[in-house]
């Protein structure tokens, strides 16, 4: 499904809303490696990686993830600064969701990859849409991914490249950038939308509920300044605002922030399905090959595919 196709899509709002609450509950599960990705430039960053150590290959001990190859990427895309990368890598060692990987090829190269906590997250999260798409179509994405690892293997690092290239998501609308270039307002924004009960606006607004800046600062410890400070752009856009009444605080947003939103995210569901069925269309090729050729069926797929990178 295209993002035009998914934003025009009656039940795209409630399928965004399960996967707000699906990242909520990673965030809660790992805080710490949500904190590290909360942020559109690390998200950038981490999913750039992820694809990396997903690309690395027997045929080539070079390959994979290191710490040049991100600060490439990382500063080509205009994502944050060589020191930044490097810093941002070091928290990911430190925190063990990344680790060396011994290179005997080459010494002087340090190649790293994912642990078991990082990989647990990225499938969840993978997976999280593959369940919402299917909501929309009954696809079967789910089960099948479940059944074989090497689509998630060789869906990710296209999607992220396909995304990354994709000026709608690099570059989301005025609106909701103020949330999405701070420090975990990207789950500040999937916290909004899950407590939304019915999209449906009511004089170009919806309500969200009650809420208050301090009660949302305290759920994710960030700081009350700077959760104002998110907030304020597109309140004095006349795109959120409260509601006050004598009991409560209701936060509501405008249509034409939700639009904006809708449609950036429709821009990621749309390249998870789009490297879905690639990812689905190349395995099923490459297991006929190999059933020709008398090798039967293979646990893992090769991950140096040009399209994947």
């Amino acid at each position: 499904m295209s993002a035009a196709e998914l934003t025009a899509h009656p039940l795209f709002p409630r399928i965004d809303r399960r996967l707000a609450r699906h990242l909520i509950a990673i965030h809660e599960q790992t805080p710490r490696l949500a904190r590290l990705k909360a942020s559109h430039r690390k998200w950038l960053m981490t999913q750039s990686l992820y694809a990396l150590t997903l690309e690395r290959t027997e045929e080539d001990p070079d390959s994979g993830l290191s710490a040049s190859r991100l600060v490439d990427i990382a500063t080509s895309i205009g994502a944050v600064s060589h020191n930044t990368a490097r810093a941002f890598l070091q928290e990911l060692l430190s925190y063990k969701f990344l680790m060396e990987i011994p290179n005997p090829h080459d010494k002087r190269l340090r190649l790293l990859d994912t642990t078991e906590a990082s990989r647990k997250a990225m499938t969840s999260w993978f997976m999280g849409h593959m369940s919402c798409l299917d909501e929309l179509d009954d696809g079967g994405r789910h089960a099948r991914c479940q059944a074989d690892i090497r689509i998630f293997r060789a869906a990710q690092p296209r999607a992220a490249r396909r995304l990354i290239e994709n000026p709608l998501w690099r570059y989301p609308a005025e609106s909701i950038n103020s949330f999405l270039q701070s420090e975990l307002g990207g789950m500040i924004l999937h916290e909004i939308i899950s407590r939304i009960d019915d999209f449906t606006p009511q004089g170009g607004k919806v309500i969200v509920g009650p809420s208050s800046v301090a009660e949302l600062a305290a759920r994710y410890f960030i700081s009350v300044t700077n959760l104002r400070r998110m907030f304020k752009k597109a309140e004095t856009s006349g795109l959120m605002g409260w509601a006050v009444t004598p009991e409560q605080r209701v936060l509501w947003l405008s249509a034409a922030f939700l639009d904006d939103y809708f449609l950036w995210q429709a821009q990621k569901f749309a390249a998870l399905d789009e490297a879905y069925c690639w990812a689905v269309q190349n395995i099923s090729g490459e297991t006929h090959s190999a059933t020709e050729r008398g090798e039967g069926d293979r646990s893992e797929m090769p991950q140096h595919s040009q399209a994947a990178r």
